[in-house]
C-alpha cells in the first residue's frame, strides 16, 4: 500500500511532535479494525483510545496519535503526541482536504445519506478514484477521519454529514470544502434537540457554509413550503449556482415515473433536459429519488451520465438499511425459504414509511409453509429522539397507507406500544418491552413463504432479531437486497 502520512508531515499537520520516523499507510480509531501500517488515534469517547494503544502497537500499527505517553508504551516509540486529540484530528483532516484536487460532496439530510453516499460511490466508480465516508462515519471525529484517510491523488471524495442537535453541520462542512453540498430531504428525527421541522431544516442549511467558490448547492425540492423556503434562501446567499431534484415541476433533475417489481426498481427521470430510463436492481420507491439525487451530482461534475445510471444499477444497500436476504429454513428441501429484510440501523417516520412501503410491495410464497399463505411481517423497533411527541409519531405510524398490506405486525419497546394499541385485532402481533424477548421467540414468529421486515433505530436492538431469525436458517448462494 501507498503511504498516506509520514511521521514528518503528520506532526506538520497536527502540530504533534513524535521522537522517531515511521510511514502510516492508514488511519484508525479502532483497534478492532485496526490494519498493519494504520495511525492509530487514540480519540477519548465512551472508552479513553489510549488504553489501546500498546494494543495497537502490537497489531502492527506505525504509530499512535495520543495526548501523553500511554501505560506499557515507551516514550521514545512510535507515538505523535499532541495536546488535544480531537483538535489534532481535525488538522490532519484539514491537512488530507488540502492536499487534494478532488471535487468534495458533501451529503446531509434526515432520511438518506448514506444510501445516496453509497449510490454515488457505484455511479462514479468508472470515473475515478473515489474515497467515501466508511459507514455512516458523519460526526465530530467522523467527518475529519474521512479527511485524513483521504489518498492525495483522490479524485472524487463522499463525505456524510449528520447532526443530533443545533451547531454541528456548519464545522463540519467548513473543514470538509465542499464542491458540492447536498440535502436529501428535511423530515422529524432528531426532533428532541429542535423546537420543530424549520429548526431542522436551518441546521441542514448551514452545509452551505461549507461551499467552495465556483461549487454548487443541491437540494429536494420536494420538501414542504416553510423548510424549502429556507433552504432555497440559504442556497441562494451563497451565490453559487442552486440545483432541486425530486418529482415537483420546478426540479432540474426530475423524477418522472417509478414502477416497483418484488425485486427492483425502474426509474424514468429528466436529468437537466435529459431524458433517462434506468433501473434498480432493489425495490423502493424512496431510493429512486436518492438515485436521482446521486446522477445529479455526476450531471453538475460534468461525467457521463449513461455511464453513471449503469453503474448505479448494481448497487445494494450497507448492511442494516435494508439488505434483503433469503434463508433457507430445511436444508434438505430448498422450497422452504424466508425473505429477511434487515432495516434495523436506523428509524424516523419517514424511513418507517418507506420501509413500509417496500414491505408491502413484497410478493410472499404461498402453499409451503405449515400456514399454507405467506405473508408480510414487520418487526417495527422504537424511533428514538423525536422528542415530546414521540407517542403521537409512533401512534400515527398506523395511518401509512402501505399497513393496510400487512398481515401481522410486531412491536418492540415502550414508544412503540402506542402504535401496538392502535392497530386492529387482525393485525396485531406481540408487544415486547425489549428487542431480546421477541428476539427469544424468534422461531415462532415466521414460516416459510414469509417476508419480514425489521426495522428500528440502533438503539432498539431489533437487530438482535436479525441476527436470531438468521440463526434460524441458511443463507442461499444467491441473495439479493433492498431499501433504504
Amino acid at each position: 500500500m501507498s503511504v498516506l502520512w509520514t511521521a514528518a508531515d503528520a506532526a506538520a499537520a497536527t502540530g504533534g511532535r513524535t521522537p522517531t520516523d515511521w510511514q502510516a499507510t492508514g488511519v484508525s480509531i479502532d483497534t478492532r479494525t485496526l490494519a498493519p501500517g494504520d495511525l492509530f488515534v487514540a480519540l477519548t469517547d465512551v472508552r479513553d483510545g489510549h488504553d489501546f494503544v500498546a494494543d495497537a502497537l502490537a497489531k502492527g500499527a506505525a504509530a499512535a496519535l495520543v495526548s501523553r505517553v500511554p501505560e506499557g508504551v515507551a516514550p521514545d516509540g512510535p507515538l505523535l503526541v499532541v495536546d488535544d486529540i480531537q483538535a489534532a484530528l481535525e488538522r490532519l483532516g484539514a491537512a488530507g482536504r488540502a492536499r487534494t484536487k478532488a471535487k468534495v460532496v458533501g451529503i446531509t439530510g434526515s432520511v438518506g445519506k448514506t444510501s445516496t453516499k453509497e449510490m454515488l460511490r457505484a455511479a462514479l466508480d468508472r470515473q475515478g478514484k473515489v474515497h467515501a465516508a466508511e459507514a455512516s462515519y458523519n460526526n465530530h471525529w467522523g467527518v475529519p477521519l474521512t479527511l485524513a484517510r483521504m489518498a492525495p491523488d483522490a479524485d472524487f471524495a463522499l463525505i456524510e454529514i449528520g447532526m443530533n442537535r443545533p451547531g454541528e453541520i456548519a464545522p463540519l462542512a467548513r473543514l470538509a470544502r465542499l464542491d458540492v453540498a447536498m440535502i436529501t430531504t428535511v423530515a422529524a428525527a432528531h426532533l428532541e434537540a429542535f423546537d420543530d421541522i424549520l429548526g431542522i431544516a436551518v441546521e441542514k442549511a448551514a452545509i452551505f457554509e461549507g461551499l467552495e467558490p465556483g461549487g454548487s448547492c443541491m437540494f429536494n425540492g420536494d420538501l414542504d413550503q416553510q423548510p424549502l423556503m429556507h433552504i432555497e434562501g440559504a442556497a441562494w446567499a451563497t451565490g453559487e449556482p442552486v440545483f432541486r431534484f425530486g418529482a415537483d415541476d420546478s426540479c432540474h433533475y426530475r423524477l418522472r415515473t417509478v414502477k416497483l417489481t418484488k425485486d427492483s426498481t425502474v426509474i424514468q427521470a429528466d436529468l437537466n433536459d435529459t431524458p433517462v430510463l434506468f433501473k434498480l436492481c432493489v425495490p423502493g420507491r424512496h431510493l429512486a429519488l436518492n438515485a436521482v439525487a446521486a446522477l445529479a451530482v455526476v450531471d453538475i461534475l460534468g461525467l457521463d451520465l449513461a455511464l453513471a445510471a449503469q453503474d448505479l444499477s448494481g448497487w445494494t444497500p450497507p448492511a442494516g438499511r435494508g439488505t434483503r436476504e433469503q434463508l433457507l429454513l430445511d436444508p434438505v428441501d430448498e422450497r422452504l425459504t424466508l425473505d429477511l429484510i434487515d432495516d434495523a440501523f436506523n428509524a424516523n417516520p419517514t424511513s418507517m414509511a418507506a420501509a413500509l412501503d417496500v414491505l408491502a410491495a413484497a410478493e410472499p410464497v404461498h402453499g409451503i409453509g405449515r400456514i399454507q399463505k405467506g405473508r408480510r411481517i414487520a418487526v417495527l423497533g422504537d424511533m428514538l429522539e423525536l422528542g415530546e411527541t414521540e407517542m403521537d409519531l409512533h401512534a400515527g405510524l398506523s395511518e401509512v397507507p402501505a399497513l393496510q398490506g400487512l398481515d401481522l405486525i410486531y412491536c418492540v419497546g415502550p414508544r412503540m406500544r402506542a402504535l401496538h394499541d392502535t392497530l386492529p385485532e387482525n393485525q396485531r402481533g406481540h408487544w415486547t418491552e425489549t428487542a431480546q424477548e421477541l428476539a427469544a421467540r424468534a422461531h415462532t414468529l415466521i414460516d416459510a413463504g414469509d417476508v419480514l421486515l425489521i426495522k428500528g433505530s440502533k438503539g432498539s436492538r431489533v437487530s438482535l432479531v436479525v441476527d436470531a431469525i438468521r440463526k434460524l436458517g441458511h443463507p442461499l448462494a444467491a441473495e439479493f437486497e433492498g431499501s433504504d
